[in-house]
C-alpha cells in the first residue's frame, strides 16, 4: 500500500500556486541605498561651538583631509543652535563635491529618506500596468511608512491590485473598479 502513495506522489505534479497567480512582489528593502554614510557636523567648526568667524571657519576646512569622505554619502548639519550663514553650506559642498558620492542637508534620518526616494523614482510604474502587486510586509530592515506612502502613490494609480504582506497571505489594500 505504502509503494502506491509513493507512486502516486511521484506522478502527481506539485502545483505553486503563488507562482502561478500572476502576483509581483517589490521588496522596499532593495530600494533603500546600501553606501556608507558620514556626517560632517559644522558644529566644532564654530568659535566656542556657536558662532562662525570666516577666516577660522575656512582655515578649519582647509585643514580637513576630505579623502575620508570618498565615495562615501555624506550629510551636512550642525548639532549647535547656531545661525550658519547659507555660503558656509556651500563652501562645504565645494570641498566634498567630487570626493562624497552624495551630498545631502539634515539628519542621517533624511538622508537615508531622500536616498530611499531618489531610488525609487527610477522605479517604471508602467511595469506594474494593470498588475496584481504585493508589497511585501516583512524582512531584515524595518521599513518606515514614508516607504509604504510612496509606493502607493506611485502604484495606486496604475495597478490591477495593490496588497500588502506575503503572496500567499495579503491584506488587500487597493482593487481598480
Amino acid at each position: 500500500m505504502a509503494e502506491f502513495f509513493i507512486k502516486r506522489i511521484k506522478m502527481e505534479e506539485i502545483q505553486n500556486k503563488v507562482a502561478e497567480s500572476g502576483i509581483i512582489t517589490i521588496n522596499l528593502e532593495n530600494y533603500f541605498s546600501n553606501l556608507t554614510v558620514l556626517s560632517f557636523d559644522i558644529k566644532p567648526y564654530l568659535f566656542m561651538e556657536m558662532l562662525l568667524k570666516e577666516k577660522d571657519f575656512r582655515q578649519s576646512l582647509s585643514d580637513i583631509d576630505w579623502n575620508n569622505f570618498q565615495d562615501k554619502a555624506t550629510n551636512i548639519h550642525c548639532s549647535s543652535d547656531a545661525i550658519i550663514p547659507m555660503w558656509a553650506y556651500m563652501l562645504i559642498v565645494s570641498k566634498l563635491s567630487g570626493i562624497a558620492s552624495q551630498i545631502h542637508f539634515g539628519s542621517v534620518e533624511d538622508m537615508e529618506k531622500n536616498m530611499f526616494l531618489s531610488n525609487l523614482q527610477q522605479l517604471n510604474p508602467a511595469t506594474y500596468a494593470d498588475k496584481r502587486v504585493v508589497i511585501k510586509g516583512c524582512g531584515e530592515k524595518e521599513i518606515p511608512p514614508y516607504a509604504y506612502i510612496e509606493i502607493s502613490k506611485i502604484l495606486v494609480p496604475v495597478v490591477k491590485s495593490l496588497m500588502f504582506g506575503e503572496p500567499c497571505s495579503t491584506v488587500p489594500v487597493y482593487k481598480k473598479k
